[in-house]
């Protein structure tokens, strides 16, 4: 009897035993949560300084990420290397800050430094471990023990697993922060004024065209002089107002749909009343997905019933909205 060798798995084999290897390690964390993660908010929160995230080699690379996203989302931290703490940058922690360590053992030896001045100088501090009884565990104010898991490297040996739960743990008190203090996507923006996620978070006001670039007419005016503004503005619209409320806009489908008698009309005879508005704080995404919803190229910016603005979608596809 011959025998088959089993076939060795593929990449896409090794790929999933890796996503969910690390999916089964999230799920358990998810489920036994850390005993003084409400604290740890509570803590940072309160504090009047910022926080301090240390680690060491792939912890390390972990505790940026984790600053990056406190950082981002309203919460002052900064990143400490310990190995720089021991040569002077220990001056840059202070009792005002929250100092959080992150080492898988709990017995990294290079933070052994600033877990000695956090000690010393009464610096609230936060053990992120998975050995509940490491020095560092020991030593903290405050645990947040990850659940022990087996790596996904198949050898027990490289940060894998162990490295995506550290992350994620810091993600979930970047997020409970944010929604604690009622952190909006407004507040995000200030943090993110360039590039592309700058763009998705510009308000119309910084877009839209005002004063005398907007294409307005009075109801009673007859469409002959209604068409001289649509046309001297640019926009291929013009707004109509009662005074200075906005009664509608007359468009080039309003000009044919009203092509037999046009020009013996007024501009309120022609124009669609209540046309859809956007007003100057409402981000520049939002206002592109009212335009591509009602497939429109121009909207009229109000405040109240007053127009104070007009908004092209080229106005936000030359900004980076898209």
């Amino acid at each position: 009897m011959t025998h088959t060798a089993p076939l060795a798995p593929t990449a896409a084999d090794i790929a999933r035993e890796v996503l969910e290897t690390e999916s089964a390690a999230l799920t358990a964390l998810a489920a036994n949560l850390p005993d003084d993660f409400a604290d740890v908010v509570a803590l940072i929160a309160g504090a009047e300084g910022r926080v301090i995230v240390s680690g060491m080699g792939k912890s390390g690379h972990i505790g940026a990420k984790i600053v990056a996203t406190l950082a981002s989302t309203g919460t002052p931290a900064q990143f400490v290397h310990p190995g720089e703490a021991s040569h002077g940058d220990l001056g840059m922690i202070t009792r005002a800050d929250v100092c959080v360590l992150l080492s898988n053992s709990g017995e990294t030896a290079e933070l052994k430094d600033m877990l000695g001045h956090c000690l010393r100088f009464k610096v609230p501090l936060v053990a992120l471990t998975s050995n509940a009884s490491s020095t560092l565990a020991r030593a903290a104010t405050y645990r947040l023990t990850l659940p022990k898991q087996p790596e996904a490297c198949g050898i027990g040996m490289v940060p894998t697993t162990s490295t995506t739960l550290a992350l994620a743990m810091g993600d979930a008190l970047a997020v409970a922060l944010l929604r604690g203090r009622g952190f909006t996507a407004e507040d995000f923006a200030v943090f993110h004024p360039g590039g592309k996620l700058g763009a998705q978070m510009a308000k119309v006001a910084d877009l839209m065209h005002t004063g005398d670039e907007m294409p307005l007419v009075q109801a009673v005016t007859p469409m002959p002089e209604a068409l001289l503004e649509m046309t001297s503005k640019g926009f291929g619209i013009t707004g109509v107002i009662d005074g200075a409320r906005l009664l509608g806009v007359v468009t080039d489908g309003d000009l044919r749909r009203n092509m037999a008698e046009l020009m013996g009309k007024t501009a309120s005879e022609v124009a669609t009343r209540d046309p859809r508005t956007v007003t100057p704080d409402t981000l520049a995404a939002a206002a592109l997905a009212t335009m591509q919803s009602a497939k429109i190229s121009v909207l009229m910016v109000t405040e109240g019933d007053a127009p104070v603005g007009i908004l092209h979608i080229h106005d936000l596809l030359r900004a980076g909205v898209v």
